[in-house]
């Protein structure tokens, strides 16, 4: 008995601690506006977001990766050609810079870490560049191990004169990367070397999405045997089956993020999430600025659940919080940010919920 109040302590702490999840933002920066990484923290109960607070001066830090541990931020700069920026987190939620690395490419705009958390892949939009860089045991950036710099164009004269590398992501087994080239529609393969992170070709190489779609992120079932790629300009999600063992990609499905019937013209993908029981999956449209919802059937195939506000203009990004109850939707062009409700049995959003300023959010990534 004499216990118990240390044990009721413990539980109400480790529940309040549950309770505030917090998150790091990538913006673009200008004077006046945003000035670099940014902190905040989702109240898991009422979907209140903290007003946010810079962690620390960069220029454009677009695109960010949080290690599993939550000990690390990554950040590239759209400021300079080729570099990425690896911080420590404090104590205070602040980052200190660790060291920058240059990688070959102009117009960085995607970083991923690997299951193993040894290796870091960069994609570089403006030179249709591909890296990988070893993440060593201090949290710093080694220098790249493998560089690649793909060849092509797609249809479209002026979004497609050649290649545009737009992001790269691990398989959930680390066995493999996918690569997402926007300016020739191709999803390159690599078998990845998990010790030094270099990558050799898989057979195929590449796997089309539609000609003129222009492929800008993927994401995984967390088996690891079904990838969903949404195409930037399409305005689709392409469904592919995956070989475990030779990682070969074979098309099963492509569904739009659109209502039916309606143009996309001037409309966009940019982020697609899968939540993490599996059930449903979730993209962001620019131009109509709404999120479509699907629900997950056999073989991975998708069927249309709703597409609702994002609550926001531009929604460049969002993240499904741990405990998959909300959702927070960056705004790039209302300079804000919205928390949307979750229901984890039949996927459905909210209408938004709490909205914080921010100038130009552009990447969310929670602690986990």
């Amino acid at each position: 008995m004499i216990f118990l109040p240390l044990v009721l302590a413990a539980v109400s702490a480790t529940d309040k601690a549950a309770k505030t999840m917090e998150f790091y933002i990538g913006t673009y920066t200008n004077p006046g506006g945003s000035q670099g990484i940014y902190h905040a923290t989702l109240n898991g109960e009422t979907g209140e977001i903290s007003a946010p607070t810079l962690a620390v001066k960069a220029g454009n830090p677009s695109f960010i990766s949080l290690s599993k541990n939550g000990r690390f931020v990554y950040a590239i700069d759209e400021n300079t050609d080729g570099h990425v920026a690896a911080y420590r987190v404090g104590a205070d939620t602040k980052l200190e810079l660790l060291n920058t690395q240059k990688v070959i490419g102009s117009g960085l705009c995607h970083t991923f870490i690997d299951g193993t958390g040894k290796n870091l892949f960069v994609a570089a939009y403006g030179s249709g560049d591909l890296a990988s860089l070893p993440i060593q045991a201090d949290g710093r950036l080694g220098a790249a191990t493998f560089q690649f710099k793909h060849q092509g164009k797609g249809p479209d004269s002026d979004r497609q004169e050649g290649p545009h590398m737009h992001s790269a992501f691990a398989d959930p087994h680390s066995q493999f990367v996918y690569a997402c080239d926007l300016g020739t529609d191709d999803v390159l393969a690599f078998r990845l070397s998990p010790s030094d992170g270099k990558l050799q070709p898989a057979e195929p190489a590449t796997t089309k999405t539609t000609g003129g779609a222009g492929p800008r992120h993927l994401t995984f079932n967390p088996q690891g045997t079904v990838v969903y790629v949404n195409t930037e300009m399409g305005n689709t999600v392409d469904v592919f089956s995956r070989n475990l063992k030779t990682g070969v990609l074979t098309a099963v499905q492509t569904i739009s993020t659109l209502p039916v019937g309606e143009s996309v013209k001037g409309k966009s993908t940019a982020e697609i999430e899968l939540h993490p029981n599996g059930k449903w999956l979730y993209v962001s449209n620019r131009g109509d600025n709404t999120v479509a919802v699907y629900a997950v059937g056999r073989e991975g195939r998708l069927s249309l659940v709703e597409i609702v506000s994002a609550g926001v203009k531009i929604p460049r990004s969002f993240s499904i919080a741990p405990g998959g109850k909300w959702m927070v939707v960056a705004g790039q062009n209302s300079n804000d940010m919205v928390s949307l409700a979750l229901d984890p049995a039949t996927g459905r959003l909210s209408k938004p919920g709490h909205r914080v300023s921010l100038g130009h959010p552009v990447c969310i990534a929670f602690k986990r």
